[in-house]
């Protein structure tokens, strides 16, 4: 499709009609000749950051004299028109050594006599945003920066609106979330976070195959949402004519995959939960589910520490970091704590109170929190635990044995069959991962997901449904077990020192635009 005029816009102001009317008349032009205004047959071969670490340290007097010819193509930055003699800086999709000079950007300086007076005419006309393509051999300015003397310069892509100012940025946090492709050309801090998170996720995935586990992929639409109390994004499918469900969680189906011998498996990708959105959450996000069979959650533990630190050694080069101006070692051994001892080590519990309920009955009431009725002991201390110690847990730390009410999934300690064999992971007083022995009783499973069942009619709505179909894959045996879930987005958060959720997610969730 062609255009010999240009479209409208109502969000045009003085500076994109003007780059509107270049367009336009760089549309006739082209017309004319013959040739496209947006080509597509320029080739880059070369990269700002390779030819930076490549050629960066080099002097001018041996670096100029060698006639190095590199193509280069990216994003002009900068511009600075000086009469027969300019300079330009692309800047290019290439990522060097976090802080590095020149990182993903060269300069380009352009002569009228070398490139020829129509060829720098047009240059000039160039806006920042324009997408160019240069040819030309490397040398270094007299202020040593690596540059390339341009003897061939293209325009690839028109760019229409103007960029943020160089210095400040874009200033609206929202609209750095709303627009992120605008975010990421003009803040290379944005772009570093999202590398980072790239490193970490790859390294994860590394790390669990060279552990001997098998990727795999299960349903993101389910039939029944299961693996975790939450509530659910509701569909329907037409051809099928049945409610459906965005998975909240692929735990059921990965453990069908441990009943059918595949002994350690693991997923990353999204979930989805009907929920608020925060600081901490959106409502879709990243986790990464493993299982292993004949694992507990000892094993479990013990897998974790190490993969976390496995990945902020990728991401960031060391397993020591920072986050809000406090230190989190990451690189020490993990606490480990039951939610009775948290309660006496955070929330200023004696021994006897914190095995008292009716103490913890009053201390829940201090918070704002009303205790169920049916609310045992071990429900007392793990509400407590939520209102008063969960904020606290800076350092890595694991809870441990936690009551059943809370875990219809887990596996019962045989030493008390009130708690469960099962961990959450903290870190920075925010939840990191979960994990436990599963429990691989088919008919005890049948049970809690009847207790379940009996929460939704009550008006829980995040009460699990009843899976008929996961009860009967654990009648056909499912090994002992151990599974965890890891929150990738928090865990990006940690290694990058991000605030929010919104800023390690490129496209993160947010009210329609008016």
């Amino acid at each position: 499709m062609t255009h010999d005029t240009a479209l409208p816009d109502p969000d045009d102001n003085k500076l994109t009609t003007e780059r509107r009317e270049k367009l336009a008349a760089l549309r006739a032009q082209a017309k004319a000749a013959g040739q496209a205004v947006f080509p597509n047959d320029f080739k880059p071969r070369h990269h700002a950051s390779a030819l930076q670490q490549q050629y960066g340290e080099l002097d001018n007097a041996v670096l100029e004299p060698q006639g190095i010819v590199v193509a280069v193509a990216g994003r002009m930055m900068l511009k600075r028109v000086m009469g027969k003699a300019s300079f330009a800086t692309l800047q290019d999709g290439s990522f060097g050594p976090k802080g590095s000079e020149g990182h993903g950007r060269i300069q380009l300086f352009i002569n009228r006599d070398a490139l020829g007076e129509a060829a720098y005419a047009a240059f000039k006309h160039h806006d920042l945003g324009d997408i160019l393509g240069a040819e030309g051999t490397l040398f270094k300015t007299r202020t040593g920066e690596l540059s390339v003397k341009v003897t061939a310069l293209r325009l690839l892509t028109k760019s229409l609106r103007p960029l943020p100012d160089k210095f400040h940025g874009m200033a609206d946090q929202e609209q750095k979330y709303r627009q992120r492709y605008v975010d990421l050309i003009a803040d290379e801090t944005t772009r570093e976070r999202f590398v980072a998170r790239s490193k970490a996720v790859s390294s994860i995935r590394s790390f669990m195959v060279d552990n001997g586990f098998l990727e795999v992929e299960t349903p993101m639409l389910h039939p029944i949402p299961g693996g975790a109390n939450a509530k659910p994004f509701i569909t329907h499918h037409n051809a099928l004519d049945q409610q459906m469900f965005l998975r909240i969680a692929p735990e059921l189906y990965l453990k069908r995959l441990v009943v059918g011998g595949f002994e350690r498996v693991f997923e990353i990708n999204r979930s989805f939960r009907n929920e608020g959105i925060s600081v901490r959450h959106n409502p879709e996000f990243t986790m990464m589910e493993f299982y292993a069979a004949y694992w507990n959650h000892h094993d479990l533990m013990d897998f974790t520490e190490q993969l976390l630190r496995h990945a902020a050694l990728a991401a960031t080069g060391s397993a020591r970091l920072s986050y809000a101006g406090k230190p989190v070692a990451l690189d020490e051994p993990f606490a480990r704590l039951s939610v009775q001892q948290s309660l006496v080590r955070f929330a200023g519990a004696t021994e006897a109170e914190s095995v008292d309920a009716a103490v913890l009955h009053a201390r829940l009431r201090q918070q704002g929190v009303e205790p169920p009725a049916h609310w045992g002991l071990s429900a007392l201390q793990f509400g407590l635990f939520e209102a008063v110690v969960e904020e606290q847990l800076w350092q890595p730390t694991f809870i441990i044995d936690y009551p059943v009410e809370v875990s219809p999934l887990a596996r019962a300690s045989d030493a008390d069959p009130m708690i469960t064999e099962r961990f959450e992971l903290f870190i920075t007083g925010r939840e990191f991962g979960n994990g436990f022995s599963e429990l691989n009783d088919a008919e005890d499973q049948a049970a809690r997901f009847q207790s379940q069942v009996a929460n939704k009619a009550a008006g829980d709505e995040e009460a699990m449904y009843y899976d008929a179909d996961f009860i009967r894959a654990l009648e056909y045996g499912m090994p002992p077990t151990g599974g965890c879930g890891v929150g990738l987005d928090r865990l990006v958060m940690l290694l990058t020192d991000s605030p929010s959720i919104r800023d390690v997610i490129l496209f993160p969730a947010l009210r329609r635009e008016a």
